[in-house]
Formats: C-alpha cells, sequence, structure tokens
C-alpha cells in the first residue's frame, strides 16, 4: 500500500472516526484503483513475468524492473551479467524512457509467445539513497487523499461535500440546493477528481512503442 494507517492518524483520522481495521481496507481500495488508472505500481513488488519475444534485442516491460533474479529465453538460462544484459529500471534515473532489457553482443530475444520468462522485484520507484527506491510523494499524497474522501459514509453531508465539492456551479442557502456541473464529472480522466488526478497524470504508464 502506498501509505499507511499511521499517515492517516497523522492527517488527524481519530479512532473514533474510523478503526485501524477499516483504513487498511480503505487504503488497500485506494492503491487498487491508482494501480488501474496508472497502469503499473509504484512499490516494490516480486513477480515472475511471461513475456512474448519479439526478433529484437530489446524487450519492453510492463512495469520497471528494480532486480532481475532470473532470465530464461526458450527455456534456457540467460546472463545476468552486467556485460551481457543491460536493464532499464528502478530507482527510476534522470533520461528514463521506459522498462526495457536489452541483450547485448548482437543478440536477440527470438520471436515466440511467452517465450521469454523474467523473474524479479518489480515497481515504479524513485531514488531515496535504498537499492530499491521509494513510492513517488505524489502517489503517497494521493492515496491519502482518496482514503479522506471516501472516508466519511456514503449518507453522510460531509462525505458529499468532500467529494463533490469541485463540481458545483450554483448553490442556494436557504434551502440548500445545489446544482453540479455533470460536465466535470465526466471530464474527470482518471478518478474523477481534479486534485488527485493531477498528481497522478505523471505517472500514468506511457502506451507501448507501436501501440495505436
Amino acid at each position: 500500500m502506498y501509505a499507511s494507517v499511521a499517515d492517516l492518524r497523522a492527517e488527524g483520522v481519530t479512532a473514533a472516526e474510523a478503526s485501524d481495521e477499516r483504513l487498511m481496507a480503505l487504503l488497500d481500495e485506494a492503491t487498487a484503483l491508482i494501480d488501474r488508472v496508472a497502469g503499473w505500481f509504484f512499490e516494490p513488488r516480486p513477480a515472475t513475468l511471461r513475456l512474448d519475444g519479439r526478433g529484437a534485442p530489446s524487450l519492453e516491460l510492463p512495469v520497471p524492473p528494480i532486480r532481475v533474479h532470473r532470465l530464461v529465453v526458450n527455456g534456457a538460462e540467460m546472463s545476468l551479467a552486467f556485460e551481457d544484459l543491460i536493464i532499464e529500471g528502478a530507482p527510476l534515473q534522470p533520461g528514463f524512457v521506459g522498462p526495457r532489457i536489452t541483450l547485448t553482443r548482437g543478440r536477440r530475444f527470438p520471436r515466440g509467445r511467452g517465450n521469454v520468462l523474467v523473474e524479479g522485484l518489480w515497481g515504479f520507484t524513485e531514488p531515496d539513497g535504498t537499492a530499491e527506491g521509494r513510492t513517488p510523494p505524489a502517489i503517497r499524497r494521493a492515496c491519502l487523499l482518496l482514503v479522506l474522501r471516501n472516508l466519511a459514509p456514503l449518507a453522510d453531508d460531509a462525505a458529499f461535500e468532500v467529494r463533490s465539492r469541485w463540481r458545483v456551479i450554483e448553490e442556494r442557502t436557504r434551502d440548500q440546493s445545489i446544482k453540479l456541473d455533470p460536465a466535470a464529472a465526466a471530464n474527470g480522466t482518471l478518478t474523477g477528481d481534479p486534485e488527485v488526478d493531477a498528481l497522478l497524470e505523471p505517472y500514468v504508464r506511457p502506451s507501448p512503442i507501436g501501440a495505436a
């Protein structure tokens, strides 16, 4: 998860407002939403990926590798020595274009479906002096905001105020009647919340090379 219960307590959420268990559930939900709309994830996670070789020296990856533990091509173990393999991954460095693995010495990944297996530790992280890096602060903030937006019960007036304030185009104080802008909701490109979307948009996974 991209934030913690302690982070939310520091934001002023009390135990009377939500238990640790509820906050954990909301954090998990917010993290899953960020992963879905961004197209990749922002913390170290172990995984084994099976990819298609395309007859080229480089293989585009769906998420930045932090460490590659094993590379198998057409059933054969490949060397992970620096002189045999160039890995572009995380923590991200200046000039990063996209995650990929490149074979050296004129070699290519042979064409095939699911014929390349890459096992390792993955995640879009930023440098912090450690080998694994950190979750970008903007992602952490977006996660906290999503939880805070969803913390109050759905029927609660305060919850409506938090979720919908950015869409209000007209208010009448005596009857407490408001008018929402339907276009504002339609234009929410990621989560529907402009403040959260502004944090997430720089981190959305770009379309693969050659994609329509």
